[in-house]
């Protein structure tokens, strides 16, 4: 299955808390981290949420 490679660019202060806490279920805990999630559509719904904080890059496994 793909691997999605997520890194947060953007800081999430003066965004919603909805948006805030997506970017927490995420798993980030400060700017410019990258984490690896698989790609399913239950990731790919919180991307969409917060595509202006986030760059995706997809690896295919």
């Amino acid at each position: 299955m793909a691997t999605l490679r997520i890194t947060y660019t953007k800081s999430a202060i003066g965004y919603r808390k909805d948006q805030k806490d997506t970017i927490r279920a995420l798993g980030f805990r400060r700017l410019n981290q990258t984490v690896e999630h698989e790609d399913s559509p239950a990731v790919r719904g919180m991307i969409h949420a917060v595509t202006h904080l986030v760059t995706v890059q997809e690896d295919q496994a």
